[in-house]
């Protein structure tokens, strides 16, 4: 099946002091929807889940299914390094009425690609709903190949891979060997253009939590044929992209929905506020962009 075509938010998620910032993330979901974000993602990287208990996660996964009522696919980010936990918190997605699962790479480990074979084919194994791949060497040092994702398009379960390698070569090489067996979604806001053209359906995006509609228009315009229009939105974007990933998200989007009103609480450590330099230029390009600065 197909997730969704479109552009897809990768959640930022609202803590408090001491828990999760419930309120304010009603209010996120409902700006997303509004703007026409065609999925959300959450519980992947830049929702923090890393850091957060799994009883949190679980909460977090079930509260936003319900916030969406079903008006779009809610896919739960539930990767690591530990095969059979990832299976766990496959098969409670599952339970909690999840559209689909995001799964990594394994990091740390730095298995095979016979061993990312086997991850991978264990936790489609598990769940009867869709399975999304998330390729992301920057962070997991490990890189999925394209004939590896050949080879798992073949399952019945993995239905679609997040591709954030920055490498387009690797990518038209994973559509044409998976075909129409597999839907690729771009990961990184940067070469959303560039992967569409490839073939993909849409993207998992960081920049929508601050910038839904130019985040869809984007893809819309592709689809739409008009590729002009959808090269504007992708040049006008990208600045706010630097800014964006001047350190390693999500502190620079998080702080940004802070600086909109957005509510969106402090980073969890080990990740922290930002340096002044940094804080600096992501203000000059959210006002630049036309983005307004309330905080």
């Amino acid at each position: 099946m197909t997730f969704f075509t479109g552009s897809g938010t990768a959640l930022v998620t609202p803590f408090t002091d001491d828990g999760i910032n419930y309120e304010s993330f009603a209010k996120h979901i409902d700006f997303q929807l509004e703007n026409g974000t065609a999925a959300f993602i959450v519980c992947g990287t830049t929702g923090e889940p890393s850091t957060m208990t799994a009883k949190e996660r679980a909460s977090v996964i079930e509260f936003v299914i319900k916030e969406s009522s079903g008006r779009v696919p809610v896919i739960a980010g539930v990767g690591g390094n530990n095969t059979q936990e990832v299976i766990e918190n496959s098969q409670e997605a599952q339970k909690l009425k999840a559209d689909g699962v995001l799964a990594v790479v394994p990091y740390y480990n730095k298995t095979t690609q016979k061993g990312l074979i086997k991850h991978f084919t264990a936790v489609a194994d598990c769940v009867d709903i869709p399975v999304m791949i998330y390729n992301v060497p920057s962070r997991t040092v490990l890189s999925l190949e394209a004939v590896t994702l050949a080879e798992l398009a073949q399952h019945k379960n993995i239905s679609a891979i997040k591709e954030a390698s920055g490498d387009l070569r690797l990518i038209q090489d994973m559509v044409r060997l998976c075909g129409d067996n597999i839907d690729m979604y771009c990961g990184d806001d940067h070469v959303v253009l560039p992967l569409l053209a490839s073939g993909g359906k849409g993207v998992v995006s960081v920049i929508s939590n601050i910038a839904p509609k130019e985040s869809r228009l984007l893809v819309e315009s592709y689809m739409a044929g008009d590729i002009s229009k959808a090269r504007q939105y992708q040049y006008k974007l990208n600045p706010l992209n630097d800014a964006l990933f001047c350190e390693v998200n999500p502190i620079p989007v998080k702080t940004a929905m802070n600086l909109m009103g957005m509510e969106a609480g402090k980073l969890r450590l080990p990740l922290c506020e930002m340096e002044d330099e940094n804080l600096k230029f992501l203000i000059s390009s959210m006002k630049k962009f036309g983005l307004e600065i309330k905080g």
